[in-house]
């Protein structure tokens, strides 16, 4: 009897089942070459390649002049340093900056121009070139009142390029005008724009008004002040000095103390350490007062013996033998110009020189009286 398979599952015969299954890795194998490329990388698209670099031509005969002004005036922009000492230890003292600024040549004996505030609480400054030469610098003077201050450095003679000199009694509204300085520590940074107004009045760090400031739309940041403001031809035409900005950055609306107030103070600090103002030889009474009195004018105080306004027959405010109060002459004129106030005065003063006679007019005892009076120095 012969024995049987049944319950059992049918014989398969070797190798039939290995077979489908390395036919499909083999297929899978193959598509993936075609898609992938040999060695299973993708060949990249042909956008991927550099893009051909187009011809632009020649620069604009505007943008061949911009580029000319930078490289002719950047060599006689400087970045300007302020340091404060401290000490560390019992020997031992440290030098930390505290404030950064702009300035720039004024000549080839190493006077550097910036304005007063950038140095005003420094106990050392440095002064460095755009080649980044370094140079340590002593302050010869500084006029507050006008956002002014003059240093000097040992330099080569070759690095001291004085930076030429214009005029800001014919600027125009409208005009182009270019900036450069160091904002933000940034070195030798050049702004463009247009002078947007004249005439502006600004604070000084004496609380006196600076007049006839230029207003420009070029940008002027933290770090441009007492830098060169310049006109198409690369003349100086300003001293950058502040901005207008709530948030301390440029709004479009900065102010630069015009050249030709800086061609008269500058001389003078590098002569005297101070500015030189010709004296009127009065004492004036505070705006204040004047006001109460309900009189428009500068109030005289007292007059200075042996004073141009003493040989001019000028009268201080006094006390009669009564012991009433006998007020001085109230000054509503100086050299042709109305004056409101004492500072009025006092900037119209700004603007003569010792030596000249001017004619005063002033209000005495409710009459109208005029004088002549020459106006002296004070060395």
């Amino acid at each position: 009897m012969s024995a049987t398979r049944e319950g059992l599952p049918p014989a398969r015969r070797p190798g039939t089942g290995v077979w489908p299954l390395a036919v499909a890795v083999l297929l899978g194998l193959l598509a993936g070459q075609w898609l992938f490329g040999r060695g299973g990388r993708r060949e990249p698209p042909a956008s991927a390649a550099p893009r051909p670099v187009a011809a632009r031509g020649d620069l604009s005969q505007e943008e061949k002049s911009t580029v000319e002004l930078f490289k002719s005036a950047s060599p006689s922009v400087v970045y300007i340093t302020s340091l404060a000492r401290h000490s560390v230890g019992w020997f031992n003292v440290m030098e930390v900056p505290q404030g950064t600024g702009s300035g720039f040549v004024w000549d080839r004996d190493g006077h550097i121009v910036t304005n007063f505030h950038v140095i005003q609480d420094a106990q050392a400054t440095k002064v460095t070139f755009s080649g980044q030469s370094t140079y340590r610098a002593t302050l010869v003077g500084a006029a507050p009142e006008k956002d002014l201050a003059v240093l000097q450095i040992s330099a080569p003679r070759e690095k001291l390029v004085p930076i030429l000199v214009g005029t800001s009694g014919n600027l125009q509204v409208g005009q182009r005008v270019f900036a450069i300085g160091n904002p933000f520590g940034l070195d030798q940074t050049l702004t463009t724009g247009i002078v947007s107004a004249l005439g502006r009045s600004i604070q000084s760090a004496t609380d006196r008004p600076i007049e006839g400031v230029i207003q420009t739309d070029a940008a002027i940041n933290p770090g441009n002040s007492g830098g060169p403001l310049l006109d198409s031809a690369g003349r100086l035409v300003g001293v950058n000095a502040a901005i207008a900005s709530p948030s301390g950055g440029s709004a479009g609306i900065g102010f630069a103390v015009p050249v030709d107030t800086v061609n008269l103070v500058v001389p003078q600090l590098i002569r005297h350490g101070r500015l030189v103002r010709p004296q009127l030889g009065v004492v004036l009474a505070d705006d204040s007062i004047t006001r109460r009195l309900g009189v428009e004018g500068a109030l005289v105080l007292r007059v200075e013996p042996g004073s141009g306004a003493a040989s001019a027959g000028l009268r201080g405010t006094r006390r009669t033998e009564d012991g009433d109060l006998l007020l001085g002459d109230v000054i509503q004129s100086f050299g042709g110009r109305a004056v409101t106030s004492s500072s009025d005065l006092l900037t119209s003063l700004e603007e003569r020189k010792a030596g000249e006679t001017v004619s005063i007019r002033y209000l005495r005892d409710g009459r109208t009286g005029e004088s002549q009076v020459t106006l002296l120095g004070n060395p």
